[in-house]
């Protein structure tokens, strides 16, 4: 074993409890989108780096640090995807999905950055992602959310989650407030963290969310997006809220909730919980009303979210059985093909079935109970003056006549 490779750091291996739980969120995550009907779409792995340096900009953590990029054999510098959307947008330019605006998309799958690996966090991980392209109106902003909303509760997490929400104006509110945070902060420049003081003149927005206590000692104090919103942008945030309200989505206002770059606009949400440490965040978004002309699109409206796969299936924990299923057991080498139709016939319509074949029959039963089993189904041969079959339930012993037994009657029609 000292030779076998191990597990590249920061990637991980899913397997049974962890791994259903997984899958529970991206089948609930699948039957919202269908239910919000959005479109399900299916994005390259890689990408031209420039997708991402021009989209997430240059300056950033992700690109500057994070991204896992390489040569390929054509010297064509490639990049695997650090996020969603970047991707989207380049394909709704290349692709003329101009045509379906205001076009709704989901997709899902995994993402690599190299960052230090910590609770819920992977160089390989996993996200859900939902957009509204080429929609300008708050009701697009609204549908996302109401959505992501009922996600959470279909996934039944939704207890002790918040919904953060706060806006960064349009155009001129967000140019006017970052001008007065950049001479906000250059007065305390000194006491400013390190990473701060580097984004002072790039990047002011950021030193709002940052945790440090010697940043957080000047943001209480900084100007507010409020003083500086617009009408149009005042009215903006109201649909928002009003609609939010009138859909009955609990939503709490957090102004040092902001977003770096600058083709962000209006809208900016997080769903935020204390349950998984200092890492809260589930879910989060907004709009992004500049980012296709970032990518050398035409101007477009867009909002949108996305959502760590591992860490809502750790606040999902333990999934377990979504019905009951059946073990067939064959009570004897005679009864087996007999075994292999019944199961045939189960599955055909819809019921769970697994076989135990391993081992004498008491053997098998012991398997079928540790696989969760909610009925046992002995097959017979089919001579057997006892009839082909026998049942015996694992929910209350005895007694075979739960709504499962019955099903696995109809339809192997059984009387």
């Amino acid at each position: 074993m000292s030779n076998t490779p191990k597990a590249i750091r920061g990637t991980q291996d899913i397997f049974g409890a962890e791994a259903e739980a997984f899958a529970h969120v991206v089948e609930t995550f699948e039957r919202v989108r269908k239910l919000y009907r959005f479109r399900r779409i299916e994005m390259p792995v890689f990408e031209k780096t420039e997708v991402f340096s021009r989209s997430i900009g240059e300056t950033t953590d992700v690109v500057s640090k994070e991204m896992y990029s390489f040569l390929d054999r054509g010297d064509e510098s490639l990049t695997l995807r650090p996020e969603f959307t970047a991707g989207i947008a380049r394909a709704y330019i290349t692709n003329g999905w101009q045509q379906h605006a205001p076009l709704k998309v989901a997709t899902h799958g995994p993402l690599f950055r190299y960052e230090r690996p910590q609770k819920g966090r992977y160089r390989q991980f996993h996200q859900l992602d939902a957009e509204i392209i080429g929609a300008a109106e708050p009701q697009a902003d609204v549908e996302l959310l109401v959505m992501a909303d009922q996600l959470l509760k279909e996934l039944g997490i939704a207890d002790g989650v918040t919904l953060m929400l706060n806006t960064l104006g349009d155009g001129a509110s967000r140019d006017a407030w970052r001008a007065s945070l950049v001479e906000y902060f250059r007065a305390v420049q000194g006491d400013l963290s390190e990473d701060s003081q580097e984004r002072l003149e790039r990047n002011p927005l950021r030193i709002l969310d940052s945790k440090d206590p010697r940043d957080q000692a000047f943001v209480a104090g900084a100007p507010k997006i409020d003083d500086f919103l617009s009408g149009e942008a005042q009215d903006f945030f109201g649909a928002v809220t009003s609609g939010l309200d009138a859909a009955g989505v609990a939503w709490t206002r957090s102004q040092s909730l902001v977003r770096g770059l600058d083709y962000y606009r209006h809208t900016a949400f997080e769903f935020v919980t204390d349950r998984l440490g200092a890492q809260g965040t589930v879910l989060g978004g907004g709009r992004y009303d500049g980012l296709m002309e970032s990518l050398g699109g035409p101007a477009t409206p867009a909002v949108g979210w996305a959502a760590g796969i591992e860490r809502l299936a750790m606040l999902v924990g333990e999934v377990g059985p979504q019905d009951g299923h059946v073990v067939v057991i064959a009570e004897n080498s005679g009864a087996e093909a007999a075994a292999l139709r019944t199961l045939k016939q189960l599955r055909s319509v819809g019921i769970p079935a697994n076989a135990s074949f391993k081992g004498n029959p008491k053997r098998r039963i012991e398997v079928a109970t540790k696989d969760g089993a909610s009925l046992l189904l002995f097959v017979r041969d089919d001579d057997d003056p006892r009839g082909l079959y026998n049942f015996r339930s694992m929910l209350r012993e005895g007694n075979s006549d739960d709504l499962l037994a019955m099903r696995v009657r109809a339809a192997l029609g059984i009387e």
